[in-house]
């Protein structure tokens, strides 16, 4: 096996959409081709939503496919203890902050920035809050305020952020649950994934990303964003556009090839 790694992780929230099974499948031929490894990790954070149910529909979808994987199905909400001691890493280096803003503050502050023609973004200002208060918090990271962050996309080539479009996201919920954004860094950076084919939809989250990979002292992967599967109208694929599910086609008859 090479040093090559590549990771399909679907969230358990509904059934296997045709444009989820794509990415597997370019995440396996990738795999594949080099002799790689390809890892199947759900992404079952949002407990709200996850049922075993959908997580039985993407594994017989995935198997019917043939994309099968190489090692133990990992699930993210088994990793929770590893995600907090990163967020645990970050807040001791001063990388991130307890913010107590209430939702009514959040709405007030995106409402101010609108008025005055701006991102409507968290404005940073528990930043400035040395002492823990005993309050409900979220925990968020220190986006740098200056600077770029670029991502040299294997199919778009390279892309530049500006640090200061982005605001200092949520890494951990007042509830004391990882956020996607943390979760997704720390799952590939342990699990020494090497290479990340996923949706356009996911881009603007790469930024984010790297500065958490950067800030933990881990290396990035190499980042790819495929074009989204659009419908007739050029919108994104939908029910509207008839079948979107790998079951849908299965059960209509259509072959896996």
């Amino acid at each position: 096996m090479s040093d090559i790694r590549l990771r399909f992780a679907p969230s358990p929230t509904g059934y296997l959409h045709i444009g989820g099974a794509r990415t597997a499948l370019f995440n396996w031929l990738y795999a594949r081709h080099h002799g790689g490894t390809f890892i199947l990790r759900i992404e079952d954070t949002d407990t709200a939503r996850s049922t075993q149910e959908s997580i039985n529909a993407i594994l017989n979808s995935l198997t019917w496919l043939g994309l099968n994987w190489d090692e133990q199905i990992y699930y993210q909400s088994q990793r929770r203890n590893l995600h907090n001691e990163h967020i645990e890493k970050l807040l001791a280096a001063d990388q991130a902050y307890y913010c107590y803003c209430s939702p009514h503050e959040l709405d007030q502050m995106r409402k101010s920035a609108m008025s005055k023609g701006q991102k409507p973004k968290y404005d940073g200002r528990c930043r400035r809050l040395n002492n823990k208060q005993a309050k409900p918090a979220v925990v968020r990271f220190k986006t740098p305020l200056s600077g770029q962050t670029v991502v040299n996309d294997l199919i778009k080539g390279r892309v530049c952020f500006d640090n200061s479009e982005l605001d200092d996201l949520i890494i951990r919920r007042s509830d004391g649950t990882p956020t996607y954004n943390l979760a997704v860094v720390i799952d590939d950076a342990t699990l020494n994934i090497s290479h990340i084919i996923r949706g356009d939809d996911h881009l603007n989250n790469t930024p984010r990303q790297i500065l958490l990979y950067q800030a933990l002292g881990y290396k990035p992967p190499c980042f790819g964003h495929v074009p989204l599967i659009l419908g007739t109208d050029k919108s994104r694929l939908s029910k509207r556009h008839g079948a979107t599910s790998v079951g849908a086609y299965k059960d209509a008859g259509y072959l896996p090839q």
